[in-house]
């Protein structure tokens, strides 16, 4: 394996890893967002109100999507990685 095929497999796990967790940071910045907006509109400054609503979106979401995610991973493994490992 030379270098230029080992960078280009890196840059496409990089790539899969970045659309992988691309739901759940999103859901996370809006959450986080939405939260912000309510403890400054209502003054309520409660550590726990920013903590507890945003892992419970990022785990629904994160239930949601992971037949995608594992579908997502499994076809760079099977394209990528193991053809690799096999000398293909």
């Amino acid at each position: 394996m030379g270098p230029e095929q080992f960078f280009d497999t890196l840059r496409q796990g990089l790539w899969v890893s970045v659309v992988m967790s691309t739901p759940i940071l999103l859901v996370a910045l809006v959450a986080g967002v939405g939260v912000g907006l309510f403890q400054a509109l209502t003054s309520i400054q409660e550590m726990t109100l920013t903590f507890v609503p945003k892992v419970a979106a990022i785990l629904i979401v994160f239930w949601a999507t992971m037949t995608f995610m594992t579908e997502t991973l499994v076809t760079f493994f099977d394209t990528q990685i193991v053809p690799q490992i096999a000398g293909g």
